[in-house]
């Protein structure tokens, strides 16, 4: 069988764990509800991510036919070109999602490829996946959450005015990090660097491994310093935060997990902040927890992730602690700076309004996204073939989406899918609101066919 006309509108499920966003307030349900389905939201329920994607846990299926993205890429390998179909064994290589966060998902991160592998040949049930996860986040509302290991000094910092946080790391552990990284936080030495790391990971490790009623009176402590001490908190929050900020976040985690060694993990991580349109990559062995705000996601096609804290679900804190990189630097570092994408034409109404489309280009080869917003009734943006697959979604706004004769409406929600080879036009029918107006997220795999 042979699609003539490459454009395929998708029905995507969305699940529903205690972190997302409740009843109508998630853009994750409120999307799955507009693809048409029997899908209808329940009021007092969370709803976490909506997937986009040929991932068998929650495969995307054609709204028309409801074969499965899956089936239909199979069936015709000219929907994702014969380089890709070789390359990601005849499955879509990335998976897209949304993700509505109510409260701190777990702290995480996810294996690389070698590893992944090896955890899923010992252990399937909780590592589903051989593949890696490196992965895209790109804010949709605001966003806050933990990525990544702060500056060294940023770390000797609070060791030296938390008290609470030195207890847990051990007078010990703190002293070694302190004499080892001190006059060498940033130096550029191999040998300094693995020095640094080492110590990092030592300290880290014994965090992680605190003992229960440890941990028990350094929560309460903590939890009294941040609730008493308000803006000087922390030693008045260090170079990156101000001390409020971090005593706020410490109460609301409390709120969430009383008690939890995800309440100390802040102290060795980056606390970052994504305004509309901002982002940030993670490499595999990345650690990170999501705390709150809409978000799109892109990843390599894979559900696998090391939790150790903000979780009620299995824990693996020893494959954790081991398998993390243990870089460290400025949150800075893993933002992303989206450039214009030269592969697509915006007629006059597009300049007028002040339309833009941006291209998010992670090092890696799985996936690039572009987020176009055309700001403007009648703007229009044609977007060059590719020798590749995308999907679609829609956020903000209605118009229309066209390949070749075929043309259907658009609007915040739906979701398509776009095979390789295939000119879309993308036209606004809405004028601008608070900034902007019709607004789509286009993720997509590109690669030479050979």
């Amino acid at each position: 069988m042979v699609l003539q006309v490459p454009l395929i509108r998708l029905q995507c499920g969305v699940n529903s764990y205690d972190w997302g966003k409740i009843g109508k307030t998630s853009a994750a349900a409120k999307f799955a509800a507009a693809t048409a389905s029997d899908f209808s939201i329940a009021e007092e329920k969370p709803y976490a991510e909506l997937w986009m994607g040929t991932h068998p846990s929650l495969p995307s299926k054609d709204l028309e036919t409801q074969r499965t993205l899956l089936e239909l890429v199979k069936d015709n390998q000219a929907l994702l070109s014969q380089g890709i179909a070789k390359r990601y064994e005849n499955k879509l290589p990335f998976l897209f999602k949304v993700l509505s966060i109510n409260k701190a998902l777990s702290i995480q991160a996810h294996p690389n490829k070698q590893l992944a592998e090896q955890l899923h040949a010992k252990d399937s049930k909780n590592y589903p996946d051989d593949n890696h996860k490196p992965e895209m986040t790109i804010a949709v509302t605001p966003f806050d959450g933990l990525c990544g290991f702060r500056p060294l000094a940023e770390i000797s910092h609070f060791l030296q005015n938390v008290s609470a946080f030195r207890k847990l790391v051990g007078e010990d552990e703190a002293k070694n990090f302190e004499t080892t990284v001190k006059d060498k936080e940033t130096s550029e030495k191999e040998e300094e660097k693995q020095a640094n790391k080492k110590a990092l990971q030592s300290a880290f490790t014994k965090l992680m491994n605190a003992d229960k009623s440890a941990l028990e009176s350094a929560s309460k402590e903590l939890l009294e310093a941040a609730k008493s001490e308000g803006a000087s908190f922390a030693g008045s929050g260090g170079p990156s935060n101000d001390g409020q900020e971090l005593a706020d976040l410490v109460v609301r985690l409390d709120s969430q997990f009383p008690g939890d060694i995800g309440l100390f993990v802040q102290f060795f991580l980056n606390y970052v902040k994504l305004e509309v349109g901002e982002a940030m990559f993670l490499k595999a062995d990345d650690i990170h927890a999501y705390l709150s705000g809409d978000i799109i996601e892109c990843m390599a096609s894979s559900d696998n992730v090391v939790r150790a804290g903000f979780t009620p679900k299995f824990k693996d804190v020893d494959t954790l602690t081991t398998m993390l990189t243990y870089s460290y630097a400025p949150i800075s570092e893993q933002k992303m700076s989206p450039t214009d994408y030269p592969y697509v034409t915006l007629n006059a109404d597009a300049y007028k309004s002040n339309s833009s489309v941006l291209l998010y280009d992670p090092p890696i080869p799985e996936f690039a996204v572009v987020r176009a917003a055309l700001n403007m009734l009648n703007a229009k943006a044609t977007f060059d073939p590719i020798e590749g697959p995308s999907i679609i979604l829609c956020t903000k706004g209605k118009g229309t989406i066209s390949v070749g004769p075929k043309t259907e409406k658009i609007e915040e929600g739906y979701v398509f899918f776009v095979g390789a080879t295939a000119e879309v036009i993308i036209e606004s029918e809405t004028e601008e609101t608070d900034g902007e107006g019709l607004v789509l997220f286009k993720a997509f795999c590109e690669i030479s066919d050979e």
